[in-house]
């Protein structure tokens, strides 16, 4: 069982934190379940911080270092975490990939969303990438978080239209709304232990 019980979420954003924006507002309208009890962010600039200070959210600022690598990077973040008790994360762009010994302290715990349908097109501009290849459907998945780039388990998806006359900030902006409306609702199955993972398919369970 995918389990989220304790109810301490953790928000990792890199930039504007408009799906961060989504999931505050869920938790502000009593149906997701869980609490933010941390927002970070590897830029401290970031406009998810501000969100998160607007609403007395705690924060924390944890920049990568090339010289210390990727391992001190996930004890940085791994510190962050637990002095806010963090017993759950959602990835709502942040722009790192988490290294193992962070993934190994949440299993089964981390979150993140992408803005295709996977496994089509991962890495980073997944919208130009699908308008390229020309598919008439993209979309967007919640999914688990693994080692590799967009490629653990599926927990749910969403579909979009793509239209001929779409350019990349269109689709973009297309899928981005489906976003707004997935990602807190697959973190509030998760907060009900309605997830069951099975290798690499997720379960929804009946309530």
């Amino acid at each position: 069982m995918i389990d989220g019980e304790s109810h301490r979420l953790a928000v990792l954003a890199s930039g504007r934190g408009s799906n961060l924006e989504a999931i505050m507002a869920a938790e502000e309208a009593g149906w997701l379940g869980l609490e933010i009890a941390l927002v970070l962010s590897d830029q401290p600039e970031a406009r998810a911080l501000d969100l998160a200070r607007g609403r007395n959210v705690p924060v924390a600022v944890v920049e990568y270092c090339r010289e210390a690598g990727r391992e001190a990077f996930g004890d940085a973040l791994l510190g962050a975490c637990r002095d806010h008790r963090v017993t759950s994360v959602a990835l709502a762009g942040f722009m790192r990939i988490l290294p193992e010994n962070f993934l190994d302290e949440y299993p089964d715990r981390v979150f993140n969303i992408h803005p295709s349908l996977l496994p089509a097109f991962p890495g980073l501009r997944a919208q130009a990438q699908a308008l390229e290849y020309g598919v008439k459907v993209s979309g967007c998945t919640v999914h688990l978080v693994d080692a590799g780039v967009d490629t653990g388990p599926v927990v749910m998806q969403a579909s979009v239209p793509v239209y001929p006359g779409d350019d990349e900030a269109a689709l973009a902006a297309r899928i981005l709304r489906s976003e707004h409306r997935l990602y807190p609702r697959a973190l509030a199955l998760f907060a009900r232990g309605r997830l069951r993972r099975d290798g690499r398919r997720v379960r929804v369970l009946d309530a």
